[in-house]
C-alpha cells in the first residue's frame, strides 16, 4: 500500500474526530451505548464463574451480539480490575474485539489526576500502540477541569475522545456538583468542556460529558443549557437504574439529540444468549429513536 502524502513528508496523517466517528455511529444505528458490565451476580447469571475466563465469555459474548447494532460499548473498567493481571489482559482483548467489530469502545475508567501522573493516564487509555487504548475514556476532573489536559490533548491528537463527569446521578454527587447554584461546580465543567470542543469542527466535537439519566430537574434547577456543547451527552442510568426513554427526552429537552443513553443490566440481564441479547438491544434501541 502506497504511503500517504503526510507519511511520506514525516507528518501525521490527519484524522477523523472521534466526535465525527461517533455522530455518524448515532445516525446510522441509534444513540445507544452498552455498559459491559460483568458483575459477580451477573456472571453467576450467566452461569460463569467469577474468574477471568469468565470474564472474558461474558465480555466476548457482549460484544458479539451488539457489535453491529450500538453505537459504543462501554467496559466498566472497576469489574476487570479487580480480577488482577488477568482481568486487565481480558479487558484489553475486549476493547480489540470492540475494534474489529467496529463498535466504539468508552473505557469507563473515570481516571483524574495531575501533571505526570495524568500524562500516564492519558497515555494508557487514548495513545497509538497502547494495549488499553480505547475509542474514548471517561475522565473525572475534580482536581480542575485543566488538570485533563494530557488527556484532552492526546484524544485531540489520535482522534480519540473524552467523556468528562459532570453531573451524576448518585446523592452523594450534590454535595460536591451543585455547589455554587445557578454557578455551581457542574455548570463550571459544562462551560469548560463547551470552549474545549471549538478546537473541532464537525457536528460534534470529542469533549463529551457524563450527565446521569435520573438526575431529574437538576439541569434546570441549576441553570444549565447543555445545547452549546456541542459534545455527546453519556447518560448513564437507562433500564434497570429507572430511566425510561420518555424520561431522557423530558430532562435533555433540545440537548436530547447529542445523549448517548447507556443501558447495562437492562439489556445484560437477558443473557447469556446472543440472540437474546440482540433482542434486548434492538427493543432498547426502538425506545430510543425519533418518535
Amino acid at each position: 500500500m502506497p504511503e500517504s502524502a503526510e507519511a511520506q513528508q514525516g507528518q501525521q496523517p490527519v484524522r477523523e474526530s472521534f466526535g465525527s466517528r461517533l455522530a455518524a455511529a448515532m445516525a446510522a444505528r441509534g444513540p445507544l451505548c452498552v455498559g459491559i458490565d460483568p458483575h459477580p451476580q451477573l456472571l453467576a447469571e450467566w452461569g460463569l464463574n467469577d474468574d477471568a475466563a469468565g470474564l472474558e465469555r461474558f465480555s466476548l459474548t457482549v460484544v458479539e451480539a451488539v457489535g453491529s447494532l450500538a453505537a459504543a460499548v462501554k467496559p466498566q473498567v472497576a469489574l476487570y480490575e479487580r480480577h488482577g493481571s488477568a482481568g486487565m489482559a481480558v479487558l484489553e482483548r475486549t476493547l480489540a474485539a470492540s475494534a474489529e467489530a467496529g463498535v466504539l469502545s468508552i473505557a469507563d475508567a473515570k481516571r483524574g489526576d495531575i501533571g505526570s501522573t495524568m500524562a500516564a493516564y492519558a497515555d494508557a487509555w487514548l495513545r497509538d500502540g497502547s494495549s488499553l487504548a480505547a475509542d474514548s475514556v471517561t475522565l473525572s476532573p475534580y482536581l480542575g477541569f485543566e488538570s485533563l489536559r494530557p488527556a484532552l490533548d492526546l484524544a485531540a491528537q489520535y482522534g480519540r475522545g473524552v467523556f468528562v463527569l459532570a453531573l451524576t446521578s448518585n446523592p452523594e454527587g450534590k454535595s460536591v456538583q451543585h455547589v455554587g447554584g445557578t454557578d455551581s461546580v457542574a455548570r463550571r465543567i459544562v462551560a469548560a468542556a463547551t470552549t474545549e470542543n471549538q478546537r473541532y469542527g464537525g457536528a460534534l466535537g470529542s469533549v463529551g460529558l457524563v450527565v446521569g439519566a435520573t438526575i431529574g430537574s437538576a439541569l434546570e434547577d441549576l441553570d444549565i443549557d447543555l445545547g452549546p456543547v456541542r459534545g455527546a451527552i453519556l447518560a448513564p442510568g437507562l433500564g434497570a437504574q429507572g430511566a425510561t426513554p420518555a424520561d431522557l427526552r423530558a430532562t435533555f429537552g433540545d440537548a436530547y439529540p447529542s445523549v448517548l443513553a447507556t443501558s447495562s443490566r437492562g439489556i445484560l440481564a437477558a443473557g447469556p444468549a446472543v440472540a437474546a441479547l440482540r433482542a434486548a438491544t434492538e427493543e432498547t434501541l426502538r425506545g430510543l429513536r425519533p418518535e
